[in-house]
């Protein structure tokens, strides 16, 4: 059950530690009421429409808990669900099915409410160029998940840490004196293969990041006046990137300025969970 970004073993030992912090000592609540041997049959059903994301890792709970328990899945990752969708049935033990539950659930709902989010982004650009793009404004610790289902939702990703790439900053370029300063100083350090995006503010210092050849540039908080004026200027010299102020309702109008990405941290931040149960 590999998925893309997402490994085997990473996955395993995720859920193994969000299994210790949910059962601690153990499920006094199931293990004293429902016998050792007891099997059941449950449903999981979505209660909203939206992109399923999480579902190998729905099911890598279950067989942590209990490997002998069968699970029949309807839909897979990136498929658009309806309301009243059966998603998958599982079968067997039933101390593992409702140990696990809470855990379960917590992923794939926390994933597909991302994904749902991602898709509504990428859909409200239309026939512009531009692709949604995430942030690192994500949950310590689940980071890689949730990059995963931006993925899923139809999006580009950003870097995934800080030595991904090199991002000048407002506070880099102050530190520094000017862009050139900053720019000249980290190419002495970089790898042949980072590439080097600059924060830029003014038309001015998209003027200077052009001049010291920066591989992207991104206008931060700029006007759609100004996003076209600065895309005219660097005329496909460099990677463009809009950010700031992105919602459902600017992110059409902000594709339409030619810019190739747009990041937002909405997609992540403010995307709400499907609502997906368990029904036994």
């Amino acid at each position: 059950m590999t998925s893309v970004l997402l490994h085997d073993f990473i996955i395993e030992e995720h859920i193994k530690n969000a299994l210790k912090e949910d059962i601690g000592f153990g499920d006094i609540s199931t293990d004293y009421l429902i016998p050792e041997n007891k099997e059941i049959k449950a449903k999981l059903n979505t209660r909203e429409d939206g992109i399923l994301c999480g579902i190998d890792i729905f099911e890598k709970v279950f067989l942590i808990l209990s490997p002998q328990i069968k699970i029949q899945k309807m839909f897979k990752d990136g498929n658009e669900i309806k309301k009243g969708n059966t998603l998958a049935i599982l079968e067997g033990s039933a101390r593992a099915i409702l140990t696990g539950e809470r855990t379960a659930l917590n992923y794939i709902q926390r994933l597909s409410g991302i994904a749902t989010e991602t898709k509504k982004y990428q859909e409200a650009i239309g026939e512009n160029k531009a692709r949604i793009t995430d942030t690192r404004k994500t949950t310590p610790g689940f980071r890689m998940f949730e990059k995963y289902a931006v993925f899923t939702g139809g999006a580009r990703l950003h870097r995934f840490n800080l030595c991904d790439c090199t991002m000048i900053k407002d506070n880099h370029i102050q530190f520094s004196g000017s862009i050139t300063n900053a720019v000249t100083e980290i190419r002495k350090h970089l790898s042949h293969a980072h590439k080097i995006e600059i924060e830029c503010d003014t038309i001015e210092q998209v003027k200077e990041a052009l001049s010291v050849n920066a591989d992207i540039i991104m206008l931060d908080n700029m006007n759609c006046d100004l996003m076209k004026e600065c895309v005219k200027l660097i005329n496909n010299r460099a990677i463009i990137e809009a950010s700031g102020n992105v919602t459902l309702q600017t992110v059409k109008e902000i594709a339409e300025t030619g810019v190739d990405v747009i990041s937002s941290s909405a997609i992540v931040a403010k995307a709400k969970t499907l609502d997906i149960a368990l029904d036994m």
